[in-house]
């Protein structure tokens, strides 16, 4: 089988290819586990983090890919040969920890990440527990789902970390795969509530618009009021003091990303306590997500007719997608498929 595999950790630079195509041969799945035929793949900005080294170490040489379609090939007690599921980030966990037990799998000591820990989804075959692949609504395409299985997952677990009441303006800092989905659920959770979106690139805030946002501005931009939470979904550390500062008092900010880059981290030294934390504004991070997210969501999804924008591209362009993904050329979601 094909697979784009990270041998190394490199730079995502225009010409450079920090992800080769190998010939593997397919894996055969343990006790527990099923092995799919990849239909399609979305691409995630957490890869960039894996792959040029500011998350927790990759499994060298590791298959990327964690926004997973496909179709069971060999099945088990639940999952039926010919039957299509996504796999999400979470590849597997304990089940047993004091965190399992109390449905906060994604903080499990044990956690493993698809694509990071185990073998991912840049690659026509996959194995993966049984117990952590998912049914697909029938309405969404292949290309459509792929980016529901973490985008849209852990942009559903942000929006229930706001703990926002209907009426109360929320914001959205960047608009990419994650904040074009979560903007369209929450239209349909909270329809009293203006959605405010802060994206520097002047495409992105039309996009918003288009979706239906209230109101779309540069980051720094004074939006028409204070929200009451504000999901950042970007890898900067300005937007986040950006964000404090438009929070309303008691306002929470909920931070969806896996990693920062350190360049501007010196900006925190900056922080301007009494206009961006003072006043009992909160911060709070996401961490992963858990089945239950993924299974509420794609529930949700269904249910409200959300549709995710999509770029599709074939399996051996993933370095492509990568690189426009790191220099912001995008809309909505850039998803792989294996017959490209």
């Amino acid at each position: 089988m094909r697979a784009m595999r990270l041998e190394r950790i490199a730079p995502v630079t225009e010409g450079s290819h920090p992800l080769v195509e190998r010939q593997l041969d397919v894996p055969r799945p343990g006790p527990g586990q099923v092995l799919l035929r990849v239909l399609a793949c979305g691409v995630c900005h957490t890869e960039l983090d894996e792959i040029e080294g500011r998350s927790a170490p990759p499994r060298l040489p590791v298959t990327p890919g964690h926004e997973v379609v496909g179709e069971i090939v060999e099945g088990g007690r639940r999952l039926a040969a010919g039957q299509r599921v996504g796999v999400a980030w979470i590849y597997s966990a304990c089940g047993e920890c004091d965190y399992c037990r109390k449905g906060l799998e994604n903080l499990c000591p044990q956690f493993r990440a698809t694509g990071r820990d185990a073998d991912g989804g840049y690659a026509e075959y996959l194995v993966v527990p049984e117990d952590f692949a998912y049914p697909l609504p029938e309405r969404f395409s292949n290309e459509q789902a792929a980016p529901l299985l973490c985008a849209g997952a852990v942009g559903y677990r942000s929006l229930v970390l706001c703990q926002l009441q209907d009426g109360q303006p929320l914001g959205l800092t960047g608009f990419g795969a994650s904040g074009h989905l979560v903007l369209q659920l929450a239209r349909r959770r909270y329809p009293a509530s203006p959605v405010y979106v802060f994206a520097r690139n002047p495409a992105e805030r039309e996009f918003a618009l288009q979706l239906g946002a209230s109101w779309a501005g540069d980051t720094a931009a004074t939006p028409p009021q204070s929200p009451a939470a504000i999901i950042d979904t970007t890898p900067a550390w300005r937007p986040v003091l950006e964000a404090l500062g438009h929070l309303q008092p008691g306002g929470r900010l909920v931070i969806n990303a896996i990693r920062k880059e350190a360049g501007d981290s010196q900006l925190l030294a900056g922080l301007d306590y009494p206009r961006q934390l003072w006043l009992e504004k909160e911060l709070k991070s996401v961490a992963n997500v858990t089945r239950r997210d993924v299974i509420d969501f794609l529930q949700l999804a269904d249910q409200a007719g959300l549709e995710a924008e999509v770029e599709v591209l074939p399996l051996q362009d993933a370095n492509r997608a990568l690189v426009e993904m790191k220099t912001r050329r995008i809309r909505g979601a850039k998803v792989l498929v294996t017959d490209g």
